[in-house]
């Protein structure tokens, strides 16, 4: 198996956008993840939360194919978790995913006795500006050799 990790995707307004789940769909046909659960978690103007799963939108039947009815391992306090992340008129899909591009690698490290010690996010702004700052000391570098 590959590395699994469960992702929260939030989105204003308190209906999920189809084009989010239409691109987890396309994800999973073509073996990038496998979504092993799922839920649809909505805060309501007045702060309310009410949880279902993606699997009871029969829209979304393409996204869901492979999740099988022993899923169910997110519940209630990751549903509350998620929920405080929100801003009131809000909603979120949490998804458990399997990384399956990375199941040979992740195999074969654990074959040899090795293991995963360590796993950050970079959020993509932090990305941008790290090229942004390592391009203009670039110029800055060039400037200065002229």
């Amino acid at each position: 198996m590959g590395p699994v990790e469960c992702v929260v995707l939030a989105f204003p307004g308190e209906r999920l956008k189809v084009a989010a789940v239409t691109a987890v769909a396309e994800l999973r046909r073509a073996g990038q993840v496998r979504l092993i659960d799922s839920l649809v978690i909505v805060k309501s103007l007045t702060g309310e939360v009410s949880t279902s799963e993606l699997v009871e939108y029969e829209e979304y039947d393409e996204a869901t194919a492979e999740i099988g009815p022993e899923a169910n391992l997110l519940g209630p306090e990751d549903a509350a978790e998620a929920a405080g992340t929100l801003e009131p008129g809000c909603c979120a899909l949490m998804l458990l995913v399997e990384h399956v591009w990375a199941a040979r690698a992740a195999e074969a490290i654990r074959e040899v006795g090795g293991r995963i010690a360590g796993n950050v996010r970079i959020p993509p702004d932090h990305v941008e500006q790290a090229r942004g700052a390592y391009r203009e000391a670039v110029v800055a570098a060039a400037a200065g050799r002229n």
